[in-house]
């Protein structure tokens, strides 16, 4: 019996290398779609295929009989400061992705059986101390005029009876690249330490069950909608970054104030590195699905 096939867009980022090799492993066929396919290092065994970003045009044959499309596509969030030409790159990267993964879909003969849509939790905005699950309304902010608009990309193919699932993802703890290999630098010249108050909250998840969780959406027919993924224990920006230091063996005596950070970042700041995001993983937790990775100490242990 042939495998099954699952395409992910956007595929050679930090969260597609580490959901790759999990799906190969679960005994898919993977096809990684990219635009400079020459360059890409993936996954043994995965099948890298050249895209433009903004049609089916190359891959559409890949698309019949599917199991799965994984749109992670879209400019990298935290790549530069936010000027209004970055945003808009920001916007209309992932407008187009989406739009390229509905083309393909309606034109299949055959279409997969549903499409999982990255989204994150940057959609509710800054809200303190509340507790948020996916009801809770979109807050105030660039991002959650961008969230929006990027969950809702993809959709159109609902109109051929697809499953939709979107996923919000909080702060992807993993090795070779994003939030972590970002804070970890100072703690080696005995720098480590949180930004500003300490008191927003962060809600993170484990790249394995990053991957798992997405695979686990994939193959639960109950699934649709939209699901938080964070891990049940959210923390304090002041835990977080104490729990990493004692995983490291490093203090994490610094405290670095708000306004160098607007200074150097702008919107940025407030908007990724201050905001308080209280997230739980409702969704899943109704669902059944079973955390690898609980509480942030063992998380970081496994890590670093």
């Amino acid at each position: 019996m042939a495998k099954k096939k699952i395409i992910i867009t956007g595929g050679t980022g930090f969260i597609g290398q580490a959901l790759t090799p999990h799906l190969l492993a679960s005994g898919y066929e993977v096809v990684v779609l990219s635009r400079h396919p020459a360059s890409v290092k993936t996954a043994a065994n995965a099948s890298v295929v050249p895209w433009d970003a903004q049609t089916s045009k190359g891959w559409l044959d890949y698309v019949e009989n599917a199991k799965a499309i994984i749109n992670l596509a879209g400019s990298n969030i935290a790549a530069g400061r936010w000027t209004e030409k970055t945003k808009q790159r920001l916007l209309e990267s992932r407008l187009q992705a989406g739009a390229a993964v509905v083309e393909a879909v309606t034109r299949a003969k055959k279409p997969p059986e549903v499409v999982i849509q990255a989204g994150g939790i940057g959609y509710y905005g800054s809200r303190g101390d509340e507790l948020l699950d996916e009801s809770t309304a979109v807050g105030t902010g660039f991002l959650t005029t961008l969230a929006p608009r990027w969950e809702a990309s993809t959709r159109p193919v609902t109109t051929v009876n697809l499953r939709h699932v979107v996923v919000r993802l909080g702060i992807v703890l993993g090795r070779g690249g994003g939030f972590l290999s970002r804070v970890k630098l100072p703690y080696y010249f005995m720098l480590g330490g949180h930004f500003g108050s300490g008191q927003q909250w962060l809600s993170w998840i484990h790249q394995a069950d990053v991957a798992a969780a997405i695979l686990f959406l994939i193959e639960h027919d109950a699934a649709s909608g939209t699901f938080n993924l964070t891990a049940p224990e959210p923390v304090t920006a002041k835990t977080f970054f104490r729990t990493l230091g004692k995983a490291m063996g490093r203090p994490a005596w610094l405290s670095i104030p708000t306004w160098p950070l607007r200074l150097v970042f702008g919107e940025m700041a407030d908007e990724l590195l201050l905001a308080s995001q209280r997230a739980l993983p409702k969704g899943l937790l109704e669902l059944g699905y079973r955390f690898q990775f609980t509480d942030l100490e063992t998380a970081l242990r496994d890590l670093v």
